[in-house]
This record gives C-alpha cells, structure tokens and sequence, in this order.
C-alpha cells in the first residue's frame, strides 16, 4: 500500500533535513578542495611538509580540515554576523563614523573561514580574527 499524507508529513522534516545536510557537506567539501588547489600557498615551491605527504597522509589531512572546518567555520560565521551587527549599532551611535564602526568590521569579517592543510601542518597561521593593513605582519 501507498504512504498516506500523515505519514508523509511525520517523514518530511528528517527528509528535508538529510537533504541539507547532504548538500552542505558536499558544498563544504568541494569548496575546500577548490580553495585549497587554487591558492598559490597550496603549492609550495620549496620542498615541505605537505609535498612530502604520501597520499593517504594528503587525505587524512584533507579529512581533517573538512572536519575541523565545519565547526570552526559556523563558529567564525556566527561571529562575523555577531561583528556586523555590532559594527552598525557602532556606527548609528557614533552618527556615522565610518572608522568606528570599520574598527569592528575588519577584525570581525576578515580572517580564515576555511581550514587548510597548511594551517594543520604549521605553514601558514590560523586567522579567526582578521588583521588590518596597520597590523605588522606574523
């Protein structure tokens, strides 16, 4: 026999919800690979850490920046948006002033949001907060 509307209804949120889900990790994860095969720190000149992984080391490792960047990811969106929102009640408080509310933008919105093999292997820092031009480089 055919499902009726009732049992259809009980099934669609966990339905809908696996969907997402699969879609983000499949986004998530080719994301990671594209941004990781198109940035020229991904492909060092130099002989290093990374190049000199075997390729289930080179997998491990991918695993574990697609792991690690899930949930360091939404922690960093969360506080992006969070910074955003502050950064405008900065500025409509101090009557417009761009340079107050930058000052909480920028350290906010900018920084890493996805976890690369180089910050797992310690070539390339981690920045959950962003630098501005005036801060000296690390």
């Amino acid at each position: 026999m055919g499902m009726n509307y009732l049992q259809w209804r009980q099934l669609r949120k966990p339905f809908i919800l696996g969907a997402v889900l699969c879609l983000l990790i499949v986004g998530t994860g080719g994301t990671v690979l594209a941004h990781v095969e198109e940035t020229p720190e991904a492909r060092p000149s130099s002989p290093s850490t990374s190049s000199s992984l075997s390729s289930p080391e080179e997998a491990g490792l991918q695993a574990a920046c697609w792991f690690v960047t899930i949930p360091y990811g939404a922690v960093k969106v969360a506080y992006a948006i969070g910074g955003g929102i502050v950064g405008g009640l900065a500025w409509v408080m101090t009557g417009g002033d761009t340079e107050v509310a930058q000052s909480v933008w920028i350290p906010s919105m900018i920084g890493d949001y996805i976890v690369q093999p180089q910050h797992l292997t310690g070539e390339k820092p981690l920045r959950f907060v962003g630098v501005t031009a005036n801060d000296p480089p690390s």
